[in-house]
């Protein structure tokens, strides 16, 4: 969703990659973590988005959507920067951004390197193996050495890495025009980017017509999900639930500078307002889960809206307007965490009607929403956002005030001050 692909992309790459592992020499724990591998290489896409938007005055998703399928002809990077470069801004911005663009080789360089990195520090945070973080790392590395970030060559790069950039270029081809133009991609770059070993592995299994039949089947959710390594007896543990929720949170709060750690705020001011409810410690986990996920929906809107410096026109509104059930969707999805789908769902609802996406009233409303919707705006009114500094925390309560009972759920905006309150009594008196 944040790399701007069509939906199932990681999916149908981990399908291809698979497949082709079936016939390649790799270990049992190799090919359980190439499946995590495949699923999990674009983790640390949302950590470039904003700087895109800045350095090319550009929607990061169709951006990053529309040069994945750039091949290495002079007419197609022309056409390609001419129809995704300031296409809002003014003429002097424009000339400033497409400079940027022609001169990109170190710019690039630095995109893919804190793509890459954040998205192997996320996978480890998971707690996935070395073998995963590593992939995730040399995901840009080619097989001539021309690849980022680190200029790896040949059997120097992670062999998961290497299955893995080949399934995303035939699939990036495949979804935009069709077997045909997948097959020839690959073999162009055979020995450029690809092993040419492994270039010649993909073209016996294109051809067979039953592997693109499975490929565009409607039920690839399940397909992939069959091919998963068995899981450990036990169960999940709850500490591991805590860590992948704080590892998601990471994923959305880096795609802005004006969103870094908020996810994390809301976690704690909404586990702040339940302790002074008295909600009990399995409650309180519950609620700082929800903080980390409630904005999971963000990834899927642009920075170009994100970061605007003023108001949304009506077609932004609309995008922002989608971030709650986007969140709803991909929370719903994960069983484990499918009970907080409402929250993110609902987070920007209002008591009194006058909230979004659905206009729920006070009696949709459960008490976590109401937690929630009540952390997310305080730390949005006291953090940096594109078009104000942030407010100092009177000034905020002096807003909030106004909304308590129409926005706000009286019970949890009081548990929240008499909180603050209370660390700010216990501060002054340990200074």
């Amino acid at each position: 969703m944040t790399e701007g692909q069509a939906e199932g992309h990681a999916l149908r790459c981990c399908y291809i990659g698979m497949t082709m592992a079936a016939s390649l020499p790799l270990t049992p724990v190799e090919r359980d973590d190439l499946y995590y591998m495949l699923l999990l290489k674009d983790i640390g896409c949302s950590s470039n988005a904003a700087r895109i938007c800045q350095l090319f005055l550009a929607d990061d998703l169709a951006f990053k959507r529309d040069f994945k399928t750039l091949n290495e002809s002079l007419p197609q990077v022309l056409h390609f920067v001419f129809t995704h470069t300031g296409l809002k801004a003014g003429l002097a911005e424009r000339f400033r951004a497409l400079v940027h663009t022609f001169t990109a080789g170190n710019i690039t360089h630095g995109l893919i390197e804190t793509r890459c990195q954040r998205g192997a520090e996320i996978a480890r945070q998971m707690r996935f193996s070395d073998a995963v973080a590593h992939g995730i790392l040399d995901l840009d590395e080619h097989w001539d050495g021309r690849g980022l970030p680190l200029g790896r060559k040949g059997k120097e790069i992670s062999p998961l890495a290497q299955i893995a950039l080949l399934a995303q270029v035939a699939d990036v081809f495949h979804t935009a025009s069709g077997p045909a133009a997948a097959r020839r991609e690959i073999a162009q770059r055979s020995g450029k980017w690809f092993d040419p070993a492994l270039s010649a592995r993909f073209a016996a299994i294109a051809a067979d017509p039953a592997f693109w039949q499975r490929l565009a089947s409607p039920d690839m959710e399940r397909i992939v999900q069959d091919l998963a390594p068995a899981e450990a007896e036990g169960g999940v543990a709850e500490d591991f639930l805590d860590d992948v929720a704080a590892a998601f949170a990471e994923v959305v709060d880096a795609k802005s500078p004006f969103t870094s750690g908020h996810s994390k705020r809301v976690a704690l001011f909404a586990d702040l307002i339940a302790e002074e409810l008295g909600l009990s410690d399995e409650h309180r986990r519950h609620l700082k889960r929800a903080g980390l996920l409630h904005d999971i929906g963000k990834l899927g809107v642009s920075n170009q809206i994100l970061d605007k410096n003023g108001k949304p026109d009506d077609d932004e509104w609309v995008a922002i307007r989608s971030h709650p059930g986007l969140g709803a969707r991909i929370l719903s999805r994960i069983t484990a965490f499918s009970d907080l789908a409402i929250v993110a769902a609902s987070h920007h609802e209002r008591l009194d009607g006058r909230g979004y996406p659905h206009g729920l009233t006070a009696e949709a409303l459960g008490l976590d929403t109401r937690i929630i919707s009540v952390a997310d705006v305080f730390d949005a009114l006291t953090a940096d956002r594109p078009y104000r500094p942030a407010m100092p925390i009177d000034k905020a309560f002096s807003i909030m005030d106004r909304d308590v009972g129409l926005a706000f759920d009286p019970d949890c905006y009081a548990a929240l001050k008499r909180a603050l309150d209370r660390a700010e009594r216990l501060r002054s008196a340990a200074a």
